[in-house]
């Protein structure tokens, strides 16, 4: 039998994080009553509609799940991108000092700038080539897919994503306690064994924490990604076009939607963080 004082910290755990949803929800409801125009603020009950039916088409441009699955795998390569380049080059320049020096300043110029602003650029580069037109595929099933996967869209992903995964990877090897990395030598590690068996793993902690903001933030570029020319799928240019129609019921849809998958994308590093790396809080 669990105590008293159990069940109430078990019920405030499950509580406390729905209150703040649904005031929101109370709220929307009262304004959607009082305003009266759904081009402003559509019903809730629109919107749960079409989040209970994400397999319905929607104003002739896919299904929401069709949508998201596309967005997610356009995310997903520009999200490994990132991981493949920052995450070497960020151990090697948190490693070795020479190569921080030389390369800090540079990439440092670029940091600031927003994802956005590479677009006119990255037109520029990719107009609108795809993986269709890396592989030289023109017609079928395979071109449809293919050619959703543009390279100007993945290049603003893959921006949005490498910052914080190359920070997170300097920092996290910068921080290793040299006193270990000697003493793998004295005992005879080559360098490759002092990477592998000491560098990377005292590392991980802070590198998988970047996978995490990289994630998110590649998650959040999507919107204007997708906004690019030669777009005609995923779920910000469903939004884009929803907008343009006056249907905000699938606006506010699609929003949720983008919110409710980044959460679970968040949740699962979460996870990860708490159950590989629980030691490193100990050592704080």
């Amino acid at each position: 039998m669990l105590s008293d004082s159990t069940m109430k910290s078990q019920v405030t755990s499950i509580l406390i994080p729905v209150i703040v949803p649904v005031l929101l929800i109370i709220v929307w409801i009262y304004a959607a009553l009082k305003i009266g125009n759904q081009v402003i603020l559509p019903p809730i009950d629109n919107v749960l509609n079409l989040l209970a039916n994400p397999t319905e088409n929607l104003i002739s441009m896919g299904s929401l799940a069709s949508n998201i699955t596309v967005s997610l795998v356009r995310v997903l390569m520009g999200y490994l991108l990132a991981a493949s380049v920052g995450i070497p080059l960020g151990v090697i320049m948190g490693y070795y000092a020479l190569v921080f020096r030389l390369m800090n300043t540079f990439l440092n110029l670029f940091r600031p700038i927003p994802p956005l602003a590479w677009v006119p650029l990255v037109m520029a580069w990719f107009g609108v080539a795809s993986m269709a037109t890396a592989f030289g595929v023109e017609t079928g099933k395979l071109y449809i897919y293919l050619n959703n996967l543009k390279f100007s869209m993945i290049f603003i992903i893959f921006i949005g994503g490498f910052y914080p995964i190359l920070t997170s990877s300097i920092h996290g090897v910068a921080g290793v306690n040299r006193t270990l990395i000697d003493s793998a030598r004295v005992l005879g590690a080559s360098e490759l064994q002092v990477f592998r068996k000491v560098l990377l793993p005292a590392a991980m902690p802070s590198i998988i924490n970047g996978l995490r903001i990289g994630l998110g933030i590649s998650w959040m570029c999507l919107v204007s990604a997708e906004m690019l020319p030669g777009s005609i799928s995923g779920v910000g240019y469903l939004i884009t076009h929803a907008y343009t129609l006056a249907s905000i019921d699938i606006v506010i849809a699609g929003m949720i939607s983008i919110g409710i998958v980044g959460m679970t994308m968040d949740r699962i590093f979460h996870h990860i963080e708490n159950r590989r790396y629980a030691w490193q809080r100990l050592t704080r």
